[in-house]
């Protein structure tokens, strides 16, 4: 991994929401509806935010029917991207917002089913 890779990482890694939403995506697969819900935030934000994520390699992106979701690919991280994310689920886990966060996450739903396709998880 280049300096520049890590440069990236820590980029992405030094905004509040980026982290609430690493976070989530830590603890399960994410779709953008569901980073929504759970942070109260707009499509467009969470969706910036995963893209940064995304493009930082922290994160990988599945398509399922409407759904894009997001993910950790613990298989396959470098070593470097493999402790920032240890430490994330350390340290960052105990603060109460994060607490919060997950909570919220069981809350939130997957919109799309049937007819119903919300812009946040139309395949592109």
């Amino acid at each position: 991994m280049t300096i520049e890779n890590k440069v990236k990482i820590f980029k992405a890694l030094s905004d509040e929401t980026r982290l609430r939403i690493l976070s989530l995506i830590i603890e399960q697969e994410c779709c953008v509806c569901e980073v929504m819900q759970t942070l109260n935030i707009s499509q467009t934000r969470a969706s910036r935010n995963l893209s940064q994520l995304y493009n930082a390699g922290l994160l990988i992106l599945r398509k399922e029917g409407l759904w894009s979701l997001y993910s950790v690919d613990r298989q396959k991280v470098e070593p470097f991207t493999a402790s920032l994310l240890g430490v994330i689920t350390e340290h960052f886990n105990s603060m109460p917002v994060f607490r919060k966060d997950r909570e919220n996450l069981k809350k939130a739903v997957r919109v799309g089913a049937n007819d119903c396709r919300p812009p946040c998880c139309r395949p592109e």
